[in-house]
């Protein structure tokens, strides 16, 4: 499909954050194929999408997400995590069948698409379910097959959930023309023993795949840790070899200067979650060190259990204040590299070069923002409308690989009272 892009405002996310207003944007098979003024013949045989009163800009990237938990929206709140993880989400999780993580994946994209999401990265179970919804909404998605063991041992070749992960990497990674990858995740180092993540750590190596953990979450974590290994969870990871992949660690709350040298010597990526952090109170993850070592930092929305929402707006414009407030500094995490977090960053950790930006040849993952609202008006800096007032709800049109999910209120590839039907029966079965 060949689309013409008329007449808008294009903040590109280029190196030098070039914005061009007037500006006409050509899309051929999924492609940008064209950026500026167009004539005539370059206009020939395109479908036109005026974009007058908006603003075009590359689609968000939801670095860490568990998007099936939806389902549990306003189940387990006002408590720490521990609490949460053991003795609400756990047993819930339990009880989840593969047609609840498909019905509740679907309406995490719904959430995800209608307000600029256009790519996230997702560990959880039941993965052929959640893949499933990804590939017929159109998202594009790194997803991972979560996987725990507590247990000590030499063999884990039967051990269910790293076959299952093995089988998922296998079946889907690259699949969709390449809309969907793998990664494997070892959930978290109090979830998973020693001999466990070196497994992890040999199968991703034996399929050159990346990696996706939570690290560093809550001072029970890092206390713990130091506890029973004398290391911290950055140190023992990095010594049992596991940022040798490429790697997005999740949250990062507690993470010391020694940990953030280490974590930047191995280029890992960082994946902050503000409102899941201060909601379950594990604390604010020390961003702007992190940012001033050269680390990448990306930005997440946890669980729609631990946030409440899936909207990234919203974490784009909580990432910026929350570390200007809690460092008595306003100059921290300004307008731009919030942005950045929430597009060229997220395309860097997922190691694909022409995503994220706005020029000839990069991936067609756009989304269109209506700037004629009352709470945008009047906008003296562009980047600051985005950071600080465009809303998730402000979005017009989302755009992935060139096809249109989301246009002015309308899902092109969901159907939305089939999904509400079947989660308000999902919701019935497991909670009522």
């Amino acid at each position: 499909m060949k689309y013409l892009i008329d007449d808008a405002l294009v903040v590109t996310m280029d190196q030098n954050m070039e914005i061009l207003r007037s500006c006409d944007v050509l899309i051929d098979n999924g492609i940008i194929s064209a950026v500026g003024k167009l004539d005539a013949e370059q206009k020939q045989n395109a479908s036109v999408i005026n974009a007058s009163g908006k603003l075009l800009m590359p689609g968000l990237i939801n670095g860490h997400c568990h998007v099936p938990m939806t389902l549990m929206r306003n189940f387990a709140d006002d408590m720490d995590l521990q609490t949460w993880l053991f003795n609400y989400i756990f047993p819930a999780e339990e009880k989840l069948t593969s047609e609840d993580i498909y019905w509740g994946a679907l309406l995490g994209i719904m959430e995800m698409v209608a307000t600029g999401t256009t790519c996230f990265i997702d560990m959880y179970d039941h993965m052929n379910d959640l893949v499933r919804a990804a590939e017929e909404s159109g998202i594009r998605a790194q997803l991972s097959r979560g996987v725990t063991n507590f247990e000590d041992g030499s063999d884990f070749s039967e051990h269910k959930g790293l076959n299952e992960a093995i089988d998922f990497y296998r079946q889907w990674n690259g699949a969709a023309n390449g809309r969907i990858t793998g990664a494997f995740a070892p959930h978290a180092v109090y979830t998973c023993s020693t001999d466990f993540i070196k497994a992890v750590i040999k199968t991703a190596q034996k399929f050159d795949a990346p990696i996706h953990v939570h690290l560093d979450e809550t001072r029970v974590e890092h206390e713990d840790c130091l506890a029973k290994h004398r290391k911290t969870p950055t140190r023992y990871l990095y010594d049992l070899g596991l940022f040798d992949r490429r790697t997005v660690a999740a949250h990062c709350v507690w993470i010391t200067d020694e940990d953030i040298s280490l974590l930047k010597d191995k280029n890992v990526t960082i994946a902050h979650n503000p409102t899941s952090n201060l909601k379950l109170a594990s604390g604010v993850a020390p961003v702007p060190q992190a940012l001033s070592k050269g680390v990448n930092v990306i930005i997440g929305t946890d669980g729609a259990s631990s946030n409440n929402n899936l909207n990234m707006f919203e974490e784009i414009h909580l990432a910026s204040l929350i570390h200007k407030g809690v460092n008595h500094d306003p100059l921290l995490v300004n307008a731009e590299t919030a942005l950045r977090m929430a597009t060229t960053n997220g395309a860097a950790a997922l190691g694909i070069k022409n995503l994220g930006i706005i020029e000839e040849g990069a991936k067609a993952d756009l989304i269109l923002v209506d700037m004629d609202k009352p709470h945008i008006m009047p906008v003296h800096n562009i980047l600051s409308a985005l950071a600080y007032s465009v809303q998730g709800s402000d979005v017009y049109m989302t755009m992935v690989d060139g096809r249109i999910l989301f246009e002015n209120g309308e899902f092109k590839t969901i159907d939305k009272e089939k999904v509400r039907y079947n989660i308000q029966k999902c919701y019935d079965r497991l909670f009522r």
